[in-house]
């Protein structure tokens, strides 16, 4: 039974991110102030649209891509959406379209430099190819894929690449997943067992109200690992899930990150229902690198940083793509002999 109540609704949704978000502080945002200002916007009387717009109002200080809203449609209303998060610098950059574009010009720079052209592997979301030095791997996501199929696949590359100097692994613009996934990807390149992150849960009003610091490690995993140069692309386009993939990938002493910094959002999204049927989600986990450095709001930094522009697409060729093979054959060339 839907509780329609204008207050009620507002009452619930403040207190549960009062209770279980962590970054009011990082989000440079007081939360009992939003309340002075926004509670007294709401009566019995106010509407569904005005109490969605007080909603958004008050959560749109956070610019927070991890805190959302949704009022689903009815007879009487149609369906509203509300997400706080600043547009990334990437896709106020690139289209949907062009986006696509751009990792056309991708395989272009990578056939140009003797690739072949990715291909899918059983895994849906691992795209790979090689030349005769060098091997990419395109991760598109990292969530809807089973176990069993992953681990294929990654045999499957690792077979393939047997013998190269370097890799590239590209997560541009990957929306994120499960830690899981990404650490079983970066498992298959391990020298040997890390630390790979640390985590904790909020879960009451309160600074310290967090549940104990858990640590997630990568190992070696498979019949072969890949512990040669790898240069890792990434943008501000790079969610969640994938930007644990890359504070995990960023551990290993030989993952050179070439690009710009993710977009700093780490935390799964803790799903919630208010009282009138609306739904909403929130931040409420907190990353840390094995040195406890928590990359929220500013997301893993670069070693090299070096953007994509739409002019790329007009010339054809991805700088990404040519930086990272400069640097593995920088990394890979043997001294002359004297």
């Amino acid at each position: 039974m839907t509780n329609r109540d204008p207050e009620a609704n507002f009452e619930r949704l403040w207190k549960t991110f009062h209770r279980r978000y962590p970054f009011f502080r990082l989000r440079n945002v007081d939360w009992t102030k939003q309340y002075e200002i926004y509670r007294s916007k709401v009566t019995r009387k106010t509407s569904d649209d005005e109490l969605f717009d007080i909603f958004s109002q008050m959560l749109a200080p956070l610019n927070d891509g991890h805190v959302e809203l949704i009022a689903k449609a009815d007879r009487i209303h149609g369906k509203r959406y509300f997400n706080p998060e600043p547009k990334p610098r990437f896709r106020q950059e690139f289209t949907n379209l062009d986006i696509k574009q751009l990792f056309k010009t991708t395989n272009k720079t990578l056939v140009a430099n003797g690739f072949g052209r990715p291909k899918e592997t059983q895994a849906w979301m691992l795209h790979y190819c090689r030349s005769h030095t060098f091997g990419y791997i395109r991760v598109l996501e990292l969530e809807g894929v089973k176990k069993r199929k992953l681990i294929t696949a990654l045999d499957t590359i690792g077979h393939d690449f047997s013998g190269l100097q370097g890799i590239i692994i590209d997560i541009r613009d990957n929306p994120g997943g499960e830690d899981s996934i990404a650490i079983t990807i970066i498992n298959r390149f391990c020298d040997r067992k890390r630390i790979a992150f640390h985590r904790k849960t909020k879960i009451g009003p309160g600074e310290d109200a967090f549940t104990a610091l858990r640590t997630w490690h990568i190992e070696p995993q498979g019949d072969i690992q890949f512990t040669g140069p790898i240069v890792l692309l990434t943008t501000d386009s790079v969610f969640s899930g994938a930007e644990v993939f890359a504070l995990g990938l960023k551990q290993l002493p030989h993952v050179i990150i070439v690009g710009d910094h993710t977009n700093g959002i780490f935390s799964y999204q803790l799903e919630k229902t208010l009282p009138n049927g609306w739904q909403y989600y929130l931040s409420y986990q907190k990353y840390f690198s094995p040195e406890m450095v928590c990359y929220e709001g500013k997301g893993v930094p670069v070693d090299i940083y070096l953007l994509n522009k739409r002019a790329d697409i007009d010339r054809g060729v991805d700088p990404l793509i040519t930086c990272a093979l400069k640097v593995l054959t920088s990394k890979t060339q043997r001294p002359k002999d004297s």
